[in-house]
């Protein structure tokens, strides 16, 4: 089985970072998904690039036991915030957090650093340790 620092790598060698990972159910079907990035942006044949090279070798040493299908796609403009470094990435970008008191926010994200985030919400700025975030996201105003 295919392990996750050989797909880094990979995907790596096309010119874009893998930002992250994940098994969906939809349907009753397994999907097993990639998601790439770059500060140029994801393009349609950049996913498709890297689905015609990782396709072939997903089918002799594949991501997942059982059947599945394959998606590589971008995060997208309003992007799940999990790691660390999804959050030192995003520096200076709006972001929405859901913290573990339930309590939320809307704010631009100043800092990342040593597990703690900084947020300016209006005038003030706020240091969240990672543990207390619940979900965070980049956050686009439409």
């Amino acid at each position: 089985m295919i392990n996750l620092e050989q797909i880094t790598k990979i995907v790596e060698s096309c010119g874009v970072s893998l930002y992250d990972t994940e098994v969906a159910s939809e349907f009753d079907k397994k999907i097993f998904r990639i998601y790439i990035s770059s500060k140029e942006g994801i393009g349609l044949d950049k996913c498709e690039e890297i689905s015609r090279i990782l396709s072939p070798i997903f089918d002799l040493e594949p991501p997942l036991e059982g059947e599945y299908f394959f998606e590589v796609s971008s995060p997208g403009i309003e992007r799940k915030l999990i790691k660390p470094e999804h959050f030192a990435a995003s520096i200076g970008e709006k972001v929405k957090l859901k913290l573990n008191d339930k309590e939320k926010m809307v704010g631009v994200l100043e800092a990342y650093e040593n597990g703690v985030v900084s947020v300016r919400i209006d005038n003030d700025v706020r240091r969240i340790p990672l543990e207390s975030i619940e979900k965070a996201r980049t956050y686009f105003e439409w």
